[in-house]
């Protein structure tokens, strides 16, 4: 088990990549704090399944946009599990707008929750990791839209570009804590964000179209690349932007 005595806090651990990759970490033997926006039924799931594979599990409520909150999820996190060694930045949101109606609302939705949220939280971790005199991980999740462009979503493609570069700042700055940070860029995974394009077949062989290995991924998919950059085999990597999207980068024409 990789991450054997470890303790990790998963943002969007209610569902989808989130929930994913906490049992996926749960199952290589880390602890999991959910951070969810809500102690709700979603996160109450997510946590059974933690406990299921064995390890402790802890929900923690609070809005990623809003740093109080963060740093109060934090010190709850560490207080609950005694200390937290990596930090999934996974809570995301998209809006669709176009560029010219997009309202003020939209942009600061999308970007107070895709940058803002894990600009101060990895802060937070750092200063913690810092504190106890010990190096961690930060993997956020980002998209294949930090480079893909997307047409009315652009307050989404502008936040996902800008965690790129965070992630490479941060990758800098950090390693002398012993600190790695790096990027998951999903392409078109089966969640519940995909849920109406899965349910258009037309719309979904054109997107098919566009990956090459012919199908969504899962979170399944992403989960495992997660637990490879926490574990000890990726104590090597970082400032990476890793892809997950079964070719679609670089097979993408849009329609």
């Amino acid at each position: 088990m990789r991450l054997a005595g470890r303790t990790a806090l998963v943002t969007g651990g209610g569902s989808g990549i989130g929930r994913a990759i906490a049992i996926r970490f749960a199952q290589e033997g880390a602890d999991v704090v959910v951070a969810a926006h809500h102690c709700n039924a979603a996160a109450e799931q997510t946590a059974q399944a933690v406990r299921a594979a064995g390890r402790r599990a802890f929900i923690v409520a609070a809005d990623v946009r809003d740093v109080a909150q963060l740093t109060r999820l934090m010190d709850e996190g560490i207080a609950a599990a005694g200390a937290i060694d990596l930090l999934v930045n996974d809570a995301g949101v998209e809006v669709r707008a176009p560029f010219l109606d997009a309202t003020e609302a939209d942009y600061d939705l999308v970007l107070e929750t895709n940058l803002k949220g894990p600009y101060f939280l990895a802060q937070a971790f750092a200063r913690h990791r810092r504190a106890v005199g010990a190096g961690g991980r930060i993997i956020n999740i980002s998209s294949v839209h930090e480079d893909l462009c997307f047409p009315h979503f652009t307050s989404y493609c502008v936040s996902k570009g800008g965690l790129r570069m965070l992630t490479r700042n941060l990758a800098i700055e950090l390693a002398p804590l012993g600190i790695t940070v790096n990027n998951i860029a999903p392409g078109a995974i089966g969640t519940a964000i995909n849920r109406s394009l899965q349910a258009n077949p037309r719309e979904m062989a054109d997107l098919l179209d566009n990956i090459p290995l012919r199908r969504l991924g899962t979170p399944e998919d992403v989960a495992g690349l997660a637990a490879f950059l926490a574990s000890a085999d990726g104590d090597y990597i970082t400032g990476a932007s890793l892809l997950i999207d079964g070719g679609l980068l670089w097979a993408y024409a849009e329609q």
